[in-house]
Order: C-alpha cells, then structure tokens, then sequence
C-alpha cells in the first residue's frame, strides 16, 4: 500500500495546535492593527515562529537536515491557520519556503546538507529573488545578470551578479537569498548571503495589506559569489526548477485565500448572531444569511476540498500539477476575497472600520490574487493546457471525469455527482464545440473556458470529498452532502452562463454557421441540466444555514 508523504496526522494536528497556541498569544488584534498601521515586520513574532521551542519552518524542510518532513497536505494546513492568524505573517513564511525551494528541488546533495541544515538549525529568514521592475511575470524578460569568474585556466570560479530586483518579500530582513539571473548557459538560481559585499536592500514598499510582511528591493552590483552557490552547480537550469514547485507553491497561496477568506466570515457569522434588527438577529433575515455567509461558507469549504485533493495527489508521488495548482490559487483566493469583501458588508459600517479587523483583513488577502501569478495568468494557464488536453484526448479527459462522478451518484444520490456530471459533459462539448470553430484564439474566450474548467474540477473534488466523509460515517457527513450539492448546482449554472459568455460575441454575418451551431449548443446544454436536476437550493442553503448558525 502507497503511503502519502507527510506527517501522521496526529503529528499535523499537534503542529497546527502549536501555531494556534503561539499566535493567538503573540499576536493580539491590537498588536496586529498596531503593525498594520505602523507599516512595520514583527520580529519578535518571526523569530519566535522560528526558534528551537516552535521550529514553524521545519514542517517544509526534510527531515535529513533537521526538518519534519511535512508533505503538501500538512503545509497547506499550516499555511490557512497561519494566514487565519495574519496574512502578512503568513506570506513571511511563505517567502521562507519559496526561496528554500530552488534548493530543494535543485540543489545537489551537498548544498542541500549545507543550506537546508542552516536553515532548519539556524532559523534563517530567507527570500526569493526572481521579480523585477521590466519583468513582472514574463520571465524571459529578466535582465539580472550573472557573469563568470574565470581564472588563468578559464575554469569558472564564481559569479558576478548585477540588477535589481522588486516586491521582494523578506527582502530587507533576508540572511539568505535565492536569486534567479542570467548566465551565459541560462537562466539560474544562485544562493546569496545577505553580507555579500554588493548586495543592497532597496526601497521599502508601502503596500496595501499584508504590511506586517517585509517587501523591499534587492540591488546587486558586483555582488561575487563562489561557482559552488550556483543551485545545482549547472547552468540553465532556472527556469525549471522554478516551474517544479510552481503547482505547489501555487497551492499554498490557495491555502492563504481560505484562511484569509475564512477568519473575517468568520468574525461576520459571530456578528449576525448578535446583531439585532427589527427584533430579532440580522442572522435570521434569509437574504443576509444566504447572499454574505452561506454562499461564502460554501465557496471556501470547496476550494478546501480541491486544495486536499490536489495535495494528496502531491504527497502520493504526482507532482506534475501546475495546472492544478493553478486551478486552486484562483478559485481559493477569489473565493477568499469574495468572502471578505461580503464580511465587510456584513458588518455594514463597523465593517468599514478599522477596529472590527474585517476591513484590514479584506486588505490583506487582496494581495493573494496578485502575488504567484495573477488570477489572470491562472486562467491563461487553465484555458490553453486543459484545452489542449481536451482536444488531444478527443474529449476522453473531461468524459472520464464525468463518470466517475456517474459512479459516485450511483453509490451515494445525495451528493450532486449527477449535477457535477451534466456540468462536465456540458463542459466538454463547449470546448470541442470552440475549437473546432477556431474560437479559442479570442483570449476573453479562453479565460470564460478557464472559469467553466475551474468550478467544474472544484465541483468534482467537493462531491467525492462528501461522498468520502458519507463513506466513513463522518459526523459532519450531511452538512458537506448539502454544501456539495448546493455547489454543483453552481457549476451547471456557470456552465450555461459560461457558454453564453463564449458565444456572445457572435453576430450575424460575421459567422452565421457557428451562430446557428452555438445556438444549437447553448440549447443542448439547458436540455442536459433541465430545472428538475437543480432543483432544491433553497432548501440546501436553509439547511447550511442552519449548522453554521450552531457554531460556535
């Protein structure tokens, strides 16, 4: 029997209750609204998270230099407690593991022991050097440079970096850096020590959330470094370590939207329960508790679904999951923004306010759908590789996912796989349909695939997750089967609503024969999810609304 990677999952537990322990202790509302407004990184609170008595870091380092050993499930785990405490310390820690990745995907086996062990047992803060100015996303764009060092023999002895890099997270409290530049073989990362004659902090930048994090500049010029700091002692080799840890980095950012998105829904349910309007709790009032908690509840519980899913493909061995990744950061960091821009409204105008916290935290996981790509670069990645994978399947990729949930709704009705069903076949004839009229080479067509794309597999990982929990006899078995359904009802609609997006730019005479056909289409997908089949809603988000009005 395969055994995912990872910790027990009595250790995870543990590790989770430590962080809860050591933030709710040192980080306070006050003391985070003080940060917040002062614009200032909490060392104490890092090196705290740091230290020998916590070790936070550990659970993403191996355990032969010193670490847990946590797999993807666990640090995604860690990562929405963490950003449910503080996002901005969240994205410190995120900053830590990013720029420790190129090592470990990387590095050869002596690097690996030298950094890694340093900074399991040192604690180090370390920072992740690939943004620049001119740059921003498109890698190919970096003007960074690495230059060799030769001596007499032309044998290469170092490196001299030159540019300038931007948003930088750790950047100007960093002992460690992982910086990608330019070599004459390619694109290559280089580990930096924050002494490094050269090297330079540059602007502080004043963001707007997450200001408790540190974002700076990093200027090198001639900044030496020994040939031994080159990660994997060959050059070129940049981009693709990078592309190695984007599904799981990407992953993680997801975790930070939920949490993110889960604290101030949070602090908003808690609110309506006491809040009274016209006599009774604004909790009770149908169109407040279904429009801001309810649908938010769901769209997080979700991404959660999706984001387990994904890690335990990871922690079984499959880490070829960019597209996955990006599937979840977008869905989990819109569903997090969504949720707290919705909390804001909740508490209408304390919401608004800085002292009720909502406001800071909506502030902060903004930043979730920006940071690690785009919500718009996620779609740009989703639409081409899952199109491809479409076509080049003849449909067969989307089909299998549609019967498995066929056979989910055989073995349990109650958790919306026949819902989740007709959305992905509706799905999948929509793709075919616009590539084989050539319409995918309109961008705003690939990012309406990408969001049919996305709420389907979402829809399909949180009805396999219900019907899992149904299985195993889990108390909470109902509340997810109602939460599931309600969801899959949600994917048929966007299906409809996104087929109609991708058509719509359509007019007569400019192709009256993919009109006629699209019409066609847009009225076999409404035969293929009729009222009957999504019928109920109301009913579920009753029910929803009635366990989240138990918590707590």
């Amino acid at each position: 029997m395969n055994v995912p990677a990872g910790l027990s999952s009595e250790m995870c537990e543990m590790v989770v209750q430590t962080l809860k322990q050591v933030t709710a202790r040192e980080l306070p509302d006050d003391y985070i609204l003080e940060l917040d407004e002062k614009d200032e990184f909490p060392s104490d609170v890092i090196q705290k998270l740091l230290s020998p008595d916590v070790g936070m870091h550990l659970i993403f380092l191996p355990e032969n230099v010193g670490g847990l050993g946590g797999g993807a499930r666990d640090i995604c785990r860690v990562s929405e407690e963490m950003a449910k405490a503080d996002l901005g310390v969240a994205t410190a820690f995120l900053a830590i593991c990013l720029g420790t990745d190129p090592i470990l995907v990387g590095g050869t086996d002596e690097q690996k022991q030298k950094w890694l062990n340093r900074i399991a047992s040192e604690g180090m803060i370390v920072a992740y050097g690939v943004t620049e100015p001119a740059a921003g996303s498109n890698v190919a764009g970096m003007q960074t440079t690495a230059d060799q060092i030769l001596d007499s023999d032309g044998k290469v002895t170092g490196y001299r970096l030159n540019g300038t890099k931007q948003f930088i997270t750790n950047g100007g409290v960093a002992q460690l850096y992982t910086i990608l530049a330019k070599t004459p073989g390619g694109l290559s990362f280089f580990v930096v020590e924050r002494d490094t004659k050269g090297l330079e902090v540059g602007r502080h930048e004043d963001k707007h959330g997450i200001r408790a994090s540190n974002t700076t500049g990093v200027v090198m010029e001639d900044v030496e470094i020994p040939a031994e700091n080159l990660i994997g002692l060959e050059e070129g080799q940049g981009l693709k370590q990078a592309n190695a840890v984007f599904g799981y980095t990407r992953l993680m950012v997801g975790a930070f939207g939920l949490g993110g998105g889960q604290a101030p829904l949070e602090r908003a349910l808690a609110y309506a329960k006491t809040r009274e309007q016209f006599g009774s709790p604004i909790f009770e009032k149908q169109g407040y508790r279904f429009k801001l908690l309810v649908d938010n509840w769901i769209n997080l519980e979700a991404g959660r679904a999706y984001a387990e899913q994904s890690a335990l493909t990871i922690d079984n061995g499959n880490h070829d999951l960019a597209t996955e990744g990006s599937i979840a950061k977008v869905w989990c960091t819109e569903a997090g923004l969504k949720a707290a821009n919705d909390s804001i409204q909740a508490l209408g105008g304390y919401g608004y306010t800085r002292e009720y916290m909502v406001e800071k935290m909506y502030r902060d996981v903004r930043i979730t759908t920006i940071y690690e790509g785009t919500s718009e670069i996620q779609q740009s990645i989703i639409g081409m590789f899952r199109w491809k994978q479409t076509v080049r399947s003849k449909g067969q990729f989307y089909e299998d996912l549609a019967v498995t949930m066929d056979q989910l709704h055989e073995g349990n009705s109650l958790v919306g796989g026949e819902m989740v069903a007709a959305a992905v076949r509706g799905l999948n004839n929509v793709v075919q349909y616009l590539h084989n009229g050539r319409l995918t080479r309109n961008q705003v067509v690939m990012f309406a695939m990408a969001d049919m794309m996305t709420i389907c597999e979402v829809a399909s990982a949180f009805s396999l997750k219900a019907g899992r929990l149904a299985e195993e006899g889990h108390q909470d078995a109902t509340h997810f089967a109602e939460m599931s359904r309600v969801f899959a009802r949600k994917a048929c609609s966007a299906v409809l609503d996104g087929g109609q997006r991708c058509l719509g730019g359509l007019t007569a005479g400019d192709n009256d024969e993919a009109l006629a056909s699209g019409t066609e289409l847009l009225a076999e997908l409404r035969n293929s999810m009729p009222l009957i089949l999504t019928a109920g809603q109301w009913r579920d988000m009753e029910a929803v609304g009635e366990t989240l009005g138990q918590l707590g």
